[in-house]
């Protein structure tokens, strides 16, 4: 399974796009990634419309600090969990709340709670 579909896709660099002309914009986040084998979890609301490789999200490394920033999905694609096993994406997942309230949450209880 693809992290990102081609619709996603479309619909991250849209909301780059946005960000671009309003930096007051709080998207919904789009896709949720997580490491099925470990606490690593990643809410993506967009990416760079000139390098799409590079999101813009809540990242949680499972550490306790989650916090809004920029990640390369190159790099998630590349990271393992404990037993080896790749990012997955929920593809049951449907934002309830715009990303800004997603990180003042997981803020307050030091994990992405989605």
């Amino acid at each position: 399974m693809d992290l990102i579909t081609d619709e996603i896709r479309a619909a991250l660099i849209t909301n780059g796009q946005r960000f671009q002309r309003d930096p007051d914009f709080d998207p919904l986040p789009l896709v949720k990634l997580f490491t099925p084998d470990a606490a690593a979890t990643w809410l993506i609301a967009s990416a760079e419309p000139e390098d799409p490789d590079l999101l813009f999200g809540l990242c949680d490394l499972g550490v306790g600090f989650p916090e809004l920033g920029s990640v390369l999905l190159s790099e998630i694609q590349s990271v393992r969990g404990r037993l080896g096993l790749r990012v997955e994406r929920d593809i049951t997942f449907r934002a309830d709340r715009t990303i800004s309230a997603y990180a003042k949450v997981a803020t307050a209880a030091s994990r992405i709670v989605a």
